[in-house]
């Protein structure tokens, strides 16, 4: 019997249920809430997935390349420079100038911000990033990470020069921001104000697919993750915060899990719940996280996914950077955990 050429079938319901969405699928349709907006953004993100795959690809291959060990370059922030540090730097920047949308970045492993498209009336966006948080994990097959924010130029500015002093802005003016992190699989959580997403990289497609669509950081968890090595070095208010931990006193006793890359133990706090604190010491009484590159994009995740960060006085996305490189304490959590460590801060002020 010849086909009926009139005949139409019904789309089988797995497919209608269960549809694969990339990271580049779920920018477009979030675009559609926002009247006049322009694929852009979604092109300027697409500079990260990019540089994050090729990143991910040179870590996987890490032992078998000549990647592993210091570069014996000393970087703006004091440290040794690692080869992946500088390999996943020139990644981000390469992807990232590439997009006409871009004026400005700030990178940890630069001193001075890049003018990327600084003439262009299209250059609407900034983006700060460090381009592999715990490197030092990297010899000893350890996951390690990217974050970044995406901040926009003021509007009155857009028609003149880029300054500088254009990057350095509260993290509650981010347009968006987010993480990958690269271990057993390599993942992308971001958010751009509505919600916490997180895309898992198919290898086998070379493609981000959500896998954790509106992340919700538990109110609370069992676990707290810190490098104890400084505890006794830290103000009194953390060290009575984690023998409270200990405990038992915010109704049950918290472990400690540390991996020592902020993102991998702030990845499994979004996820499980509990805290992450990297406290001021008397070695470094501002702290040694990052404002603007690491603290500010974790905490926006954070605040977006029903948790909170902290500089142990005032809320992260508060802070009016003074610097590029400026450097803050960083306590980031569930929103028990938060309510318990902001009491303690407030009950050692209050002495």
């Amino acid at each position: 019997m010849p086909p009926d050429p009139n005949r139409i079938v019904e789309l089988p319901t797995r497919l209608i249920h269960a549809p694969i969405i990339t990271v580049e699928q779920h920018l477009l349709r979030e675009q559609r809430r926002f009247a006049g907006v322009s694929g852009e953004f979604s092109w300027l993100v697409s500079g990260i997935t990019l540089a994050t795959k090729l990143i991910q690809a040179k870590v996987r291959r890490a032992g078998l390349s000549d990647i592993l060990g210091a570069a014996g370059i000393i970087n703006v922030q004091g440290e040794v420079q690692q080869k992946l540090d500088i390999y996943a730097n020139e990644m981000m920047v390469h992807s990232l100038s590439a997009r006409d949308s871009v004026a400005m970045l700030a990178s940890e492993e630069n001193e001075h911000p890049l003018l990327a498209h600084g003439g262009s009336p299209n250059a609407k966006y900034i983006v700060v990033f460090d381009p592999l948080d715990g490197s030092s994990n990297i010899d000893v097959c350890g996951s390690v990470g990217t974050t970044f924010s995406i901040l926009r130029r003021a509007s009155e500015r857009l028609d003149s020069a880029v300054m500088a002093d254009e990057v350095l802005q509260r993290g509650c003016k981010q347009v968006a921001a987010g993480y990958v992190v690269y271990g057993p699989s390599t993942m992308l959580v971001y958010s751009a104000g509505n919600g916490v997403h997180g895309f898992t990289l198919d290898p086998a497609v070379g493609a981000y697919v959500l896998s954790h669509p509106d992340i919700r950081m538990p109110e609370h968890g069992k676990y707290y993750s810190m490098n104890e090595a400084y505890l006794e070095r830290s103000p009194g208010a953390y060290r009575r915060y984690v023998a409270r931990l200990h405990r038992g006193e915010l109704g049950r006793r918290y472990a400690s899990r540390y991996i020592g890359s902020m993102i991998a133990d702030f990845h499994r706090t979004l996820l499980i719940g509990g805290v992450f604190l990297y406290p001021p010491n008397d070695q470094h009484p501002q702290g040694k996280l990052r404002l603007l590159y690491e603290a500010n994009p974790i905490a926006f995740i954070a605040e977006h996914a029903g948790g909170s960060a902290s500089d142990g006085h005032r809320r992260i996305l508060d802070i009016q950077p003074e610097s590029i490189h400026q450097r803050t304490p960083l306590v980031v959590g569930g929103r028990e955990e938060m309510k318990a460590f902001e009491a303690e801060m407030a009950a050692d002020s209050a002495t």
